[in-house]
């Protein structure tokens, strides 16, 4: 999400929109204001402890964050035009501030509590009700909710009931970082024979993901002439932890033909 953001701010900026992203302080070493790129700027506010907390933590700073955001556009003397806000916590103060602004909300949500609960195997994966509560009222609230697949969409109105207008527009790609390589030579960096049958998977090692849920389906081992590979993506510091716990949990054979890369550097993919 916080590439989505950023790239998102960095593409309006370009088509000259004026962009401040408000973001919580989480380092005592970041400048107030920060310009990532012409036009588009990262507030940093004080709200809570100069460090990560968790995300449930965050909504007891929520009103010293208002305060921060109140105060920043008192002092340089800004106004805005629409408020998009990304995720449940900005939701709840997206709402506020399209109200006392009398400006257009768009939300956009990435990832919904409803279907992260549906998943869920354990009660510390289950997401809180104040969540769904703020999602469900953010939603009504909002001018316009971006959804970034038809999928999406369709799972809104499903588990939300929501009927405020929905667009279905997709995340857009960096091609000057992601472009088609040859298939060879992205094998070849890989490891990978040519004609060896391989199955991707890039992202983090969650549950959510249904990475275990794949390789238990039949075509996972429909081919017993090669071995098929997950080569996972997947960032921070427990990605190995996570895949030796995908290791034990798999069949034998899966488990032997499990590729995993670990984090790479962001131009250092190889598709």
């Amino acid at each position: 999400m916080n590439v989505y953001v950023r790239e998102l701010g960095r593409a309006l900026a370009a088509r000259g929109v004026a962009i401040d992203i408000f973001t919580r302080r989480q380092s005592t070493d970041v400048a107030d204001v920060v310009e990532y790129s012409p036009g588009a700027r990262v507030i940093h506010i004080d709200a809570g402890p100069r460090r990560h907390v968790d995300k449930y933590d965050v909504l007891d700073y929520l009103p010293d964050f208002a305060c921060g955001v109140q105060r920043f556009r008192a002092l340089m003397g800004v106004s805005y035009d629409v408020i998009h806000s990304h995720y449940w916590l900005s939701g709840r103060l997206g709402l506020l501030f399209a109200d006392h602004w009398g400006v257009p909300l768009v939300s956009t949500f990435h990832t919904l509590a409803q279907l992260k609960n549906r998943v869920a195997e354990s009660a510390a994966e289950r997401e809180q009700t104040v969540r769904y509560e703020i999602e469900r009222r953010t939603m009504a609230g909002s001018d316009r909710v971006v959804a970034l697949t038809a999928i999406d969409r369709q799972q809104i109105i499903r588990h939300y009931q929501t009927r405020s207008p929905i667009d279905v527009i997709p995340g857009g790609v960096d091609l000057d970082r992601f472009s088609p390589t040859p298939r060879a030579k992205a094998r070849a960096t890989l490891g990978l024979q040519p004609n060896q049958k391989a199955v991707l998977f890039v992202g983090r090692i969650q549950r959510l993901k249904g990475l275990a849920a794949r390789r238990r389906r039949p075509a996972w081992h429909q081919s017993r002439s090669a071995r098929n590979f997950a080569v996972a993506t997947p960032r921070g510091a427990a990605w190995s932890r996570r895949s030796d716990e995908l290791r034990r949990r798999g069949r034998p054979r899966a488990a032997a033909a499990l590729l995993f890369r670990g984090r790479r550097d962001g131009h250092a993919v190889e598709l």
